[in-house]
């Protein structure tokens, strides 16, 4: 018989719930993707550098033009600076990005810190890579975290410690002061850091995305993965991007290298190019906002509960004055009943912890976004 190495793993909670939009005619606001055009103009730079010819490899670092690009923004926005040719690498897409950081850091034993809900990916990487997770769990409605209890539960074993912000799926986001008070904790211990940062535009009502590498001592410590396709609405194109240190970024590549070793090439060029006009991500906060605010709006007189998210393209909402289920099952009886479609929290805590809490995605155009919010009304 062969034996897997991921034994409990098994169809993600996103495939079941999209096959499940698609087979009952669901309005789909499970997984997290636009349902939307992106912008014209860079559709059109892609398509011209297809046709100019773009289309081998590009340097398994990534495209030159575009790590320039991406080095001026990062400075720009956060005050950090980043080496071109040593400490920007481009991936295919984010969740490659934070499986080689993980896969360069983590070894047989090794702790990582996992803050819970999670992001599915993380738990697959740290137990491929002979990792033990070690939960800390948030809860609804501000999953705020204690400090004191992290600080608690750092041993000698802990190697790495994954950061989400703005956050996938509570859509929280970190302050200045948890990022001090995350420094404080790892000051004196051989701690290394992961910011899963690919929501870094998508924040709202006038909060600042303190990403990691605005804290000097955590800059040092941290592999940041982001994802143009996130900011630009073209998930499609899996294109992300890792920023580390030189020490740091030596080891990612020697596994990204043997990950995808190099990113669609075409659509670098047409990155590169988009880049250089710094509204193009500037305006994304307002954009999505707007879009936030059109679904709250849409279910303002439902019976469901809820606090605004502050970022991502999620919105949670609480129905426990509607009913007793199950998340998962009242999830499944809404997409097959009602025709809209979204996600369980309980399936990003490892253990299956039930607040009757669901994830929306906002990610839509205003029409499908209207009609779920009308038909949630109506519960």
């Amino acid at each position: 018989m062969f034996a897997s190495k991921l034994p409990n793993l098994g169809t993600t909670i996103f495939t079941t719930m999209s096959a499940l939009a698609a087979e009952y005619g669901a309005l789909n606001l499970s997984q997290g993707f636009p349902n939307f055009e992106a912008d014209s103009e860079l559709l059109k730079l892609l398509g011209e550098y297809a046709e100019r010819g773009y289309n081998q490899y590009a340097p398994m670092t990534g495209l030159a033009a575009l790590r320039e690009q991406l080095s001026i923004k990062t400075e720009k926005l956060y005050g950090a600076f980043y080496d071109v040719d040593h400490e920007i690498t481009i991936t295919s897409g984010a969740t490659e990005a934070i499986f080689a950081a993980i896969s360069a850091t983590v070894s047989k034993g090794d702790e990582v810190i996992v803050f819970e809900p999670a992001y599915d990916s993380y738990l697959p990487a740290i137990e491929l890579n002979g990792g033990v997770p070690v939960y800390i769990t948030l809860h609804y409605p501000n999953f705020e975290v204690d400090w004191d209890y992290v600080a608690s539960k750092i041993t000698n074993k802990t190697k790495l410690i994954i950061v989400n912000t703005p956050h996938n799926p509570t859509g929280s986001v970190f302050s200045k002061s948890d990022l001090d008070k995350l420094a404080e904790i790892i000051q004196d211990k051989n701690i290394y850091l992961i910011g899963d940062e690919v929501y870094e535009h998508i924040i709202f009502d006038g909060l600042v995305h303190h990403s990691l590498c605005t804290h000097p001592f955590l800059k040092e410590r941290s592999f940041i993965c982001g994802s143009f396709g996130k900011t630009f609405h073209v998930t499609g194109w899996k294109i992300g991007y890792c920023l580390a240190p030189k020490v740091l970024s030596v080891e990612f590549r020697k596994i990204h290298q043997y990950l995808t070793f190099s990113t669609f090439t075409p659509a670098q060029y047409a990155l590169a190019e988009y880049l250089k006009n710094e509204e193009h991500y500037l305006s994304i906060p307002t954009f999505y906002q707007t879009k936030r605010d059109i679904f709250l709006k849409s279910i303002a007189n439902s019976r469901l509960k809820f606090v605004p998210s502050q970022g991502s393209f999620f919105q949670n909402v609480c129905y426990k004055h509607i009913t007793d289920q199950k998340d998962v099952d009242f999830a499944v009886y809404l997409t097959k009943e009602l025709g809209v479609a979204s996600i369980p929290i309980s399936v990003f805590y490892h253990k299956n912890v039930d607040e009757k809490v669901l994830r929306f995605c906002f990610a839509k155009d205003e029409a499908t976004l209207q009609k779920a919010g009308e038909i949630l009304s109506s519960l």
